[in-house]
């Protein structure tokens, strides 16, 4: 069953200072970066052992928490004045699910605890996660905003945005793909889709993109192949948005994938003219796919 929208506050005007709680990678850096540009003093809390060491000197404030003691990120924020955040950034979704010995690498507070009980024993998939955080938060007064918000020139536009255009093979494995990729997204399996020649190569699971291009690379040695990447209908833009960078278009390259088809506005391009730059290097397609339209029309 598809999940009702979210319906999120809109963003503060500046200078209202805005919490960031930061995994890892380039997006929070970004994030922050953009926020201070448009004169938001950014307060971070970033994730032990995972924020990029450059973020504390993007933040007016910067406190490294725990990744499950979800219950001081609030008071935290609070402390610092905070009424809006910013939730982004990767956390290794796998180890922290499966690490045997994660409790006493990070042991949780008392509200973790009783929010896994409540919300999470049974359902542990990422909009579950994010949904629960979100109600600790405001508990505390805290409002989670459109992660995207800050980075509207980052996210994926419509149509070819390479100078490779896709060949009529890769536009038939995109009409292909794209239904199937909907309703892998339906369900909650992944976010992303392998094809080649009408077939499918790889879906993404719990492993992640990056790992599933090198597993689609494996299957099929001769290359050539296309990936799909989307969001789901009605997804949670608090913190559950797709994101691609130069690592991905590396690695699609290095596995044999020549062409990334991406759901405009709907997926994070990190460092978009870089990635854009890059992927004419490696001679890989980048195209936007209209949200609820045929990618088999010219785009």
């Amino acid at each position: 069953m598809t999940n009702a929208l979210t319906i999120l506050p809109d963003p503060p005007p500046p200078p209202t200072p805005i919490g960031l709680i930061a995994g890892g990678g380039r997006l929070p850096v970004i994030i922050a970066q953009n926020l201070r540009d448009a004169g938001h003093p950014v307060h971070g809390l970033g994730l032990s052992d995972q924020f990029d060491p450059v973020l504390p000197s993007l933040c007016a404030s910067f406190q490294s928490v725990g990744l499950l003691r979800v219950g001081s990120w609030g008071r935290a924020l609070r402390r610092m004045g905070v009424a809006h955040a910013i939730m982004v950034g990767r956390v290794d979704k796998a180890k922290v699910m499966f690490d045997p010995l994660r409790l006493f690498r990070n042991l949780p507070d008392m509200r973790t605890l009783v929010a896994w009980y409540r919300h999470l024993r049974h359902d542990k998939r990422s909009h579950a996660m994010l949904a629960a955080v979100a109600r600790e938060l405001e508990r505390d007064g805290v409002q989670l905003l459109d992660s995207t918000a800050p980075i509207p020139d980052q996210l994926a536009t419509e149509g070819v945005m390479t100078s490779r255009s896709p060949s009529t093979a890769e536009r038939a494995d995109m009409a292909f793909a794209w239904p199937l990729l909907t309703e892998i997204l339906r369900l909650d399996i992944g976010q992303a889709i392998a094809v080649k020649e009408l077939d499918v190569i790889a879906v993404e699971g719990i492993e992640g993109t990056d790992r599933m291009i090198e597993r689609a690379g494996a299957l099929c040695r001769k290359g050539g192949w296309t990936l799909c990447k989307g969001a789901r209908a009605g997804h949670d833009r608090r913190s559950d948005v797709p994101s691609v960078g130069v690592k991905t278009v590396e690695n699609l390259a290095a596995a044999g994938g020549r062409c990334l088809a991406l759901a405009a506005g709907n997926v994070i391009m990190i460092d978009k003219p870089e990635m854009i730059a890059r992927a004419d290097d490696l001679d890989v397609t980048i195209i936007g796919v209209p949200a609820a339209q045929s990618v088999t029309r010219e785009v």
